[in-house]
């Protein structure tokens, strides 16, 4: 991957109704970086994620990911082309072990059909051996210790699902890894061990990654660019320090607080 930009936005716009939710942004990601899009509760960083990755279709302007036009792709399209996302609200297969869950999302990755699954071929048997392998390197990298890999979703701790859940998004192959409000829930040591395990990820796994994200502290510390949106309309983008120092930002969404 050349260095530059691995996605641009211009001009989104998603109506729902007579409601603009998001109002015509503009918008990049470096690769190789972490950025975060913050703003107050109803600021539209959910919907726009959204649009990334295919959930909604923009009432206007187009999306670039990788030089390919993904405007209007759907999902699982736009996860082929190596953008993977987790949830604000988990969503794991919760009835089905760690590696089971890892597993899944490998499906699109896996080159076996169905005659080879009806026919147990000698590669679809090593192609699984290798998935199973490989989904366990990932919970491994994600934080969870051996002995969960075989525990149900829900009988996971809370924090843990959440890494259960970054490891599933991971099995995809992504090179763009999207984490709506990873941190929701978790206590502060949760917090910082989260902080250093995405900066792992952009590291070590050479990932671009972009965060929502309530906790500015976590924000300002780990993020290389902050995009700011306040009622659909981006207000503000910078490092962290510029952001923080924006009377815009200050006044829609940090507090006079944050900045003494």
């Amino acid at each position: 991957m050349t260095d530059g930009d691995i996605l641009v936005a211009q001009g989104v716009r998603k109506e729902f109704g007579g409601l603009v939710a998001v109002n015509d942004v503009d918008f990049t990601i470096p690769a190789r970086k972490i950025v975060s899009l913050i703003g107050p509760n109803g600021a539209g960083k959910t919907t726009f994620f959204n649009m990334l990755t295919g959930v909604y279709r923009p009432t206007a302007g187009e999306i670039v990911f990788h030089d390919v036009r993904t405007t209007g792709l759907p999902p699982h399209k736009v996860t082929q082309l190596g953008m993977a996302r987790t949830f604000q609200n988990i969503r794991l297969f919760h009835n089905m072990s760690a590696v089971e869950n890892v597993q899944v999302a490998m499906h699109s990755r896996l080159k076996g059909g169905v005659l080879a699954s009806i026919l147990r071929t000698r590669r679809l048997r090593e192609e699984e051996a290798g998935a199973d392998a490989q989904a366990r390197e990932l919970l491994a990298f994600c934080g969870l210790d051996s002995d969960q890999f075989e525990e149900y979703g829900k009988n996971l701790p809370y924090g843990d699902q959440r890494r259960l859940e970054v490891a599933r998004a991971l099995a995809s192959e992504p090179v763009l890894l999207l984490l709506d409000e990873p941190t929701a829930g978790m206590n502060p040591q949760e917090t910082q061990d989260f902080v250093e395990f995405v900066r792992r990820l952009r590291d070590e796994r050479d990932l671009t990654v972009l965060l929502i994200e309530h906790d500015m502290k976590l924000v300002m510390g780990v993020s290389d660019r902050v995009t700011v949106l306040d009622y659909g309309t981006k207000i503000a983008e910078g490092t962290p320090g510029e952001v923080q120092r924006d009377p815009r930002v200050i006044e829609a969404y940090l507090g006079k607080a944050a900045t003494a």
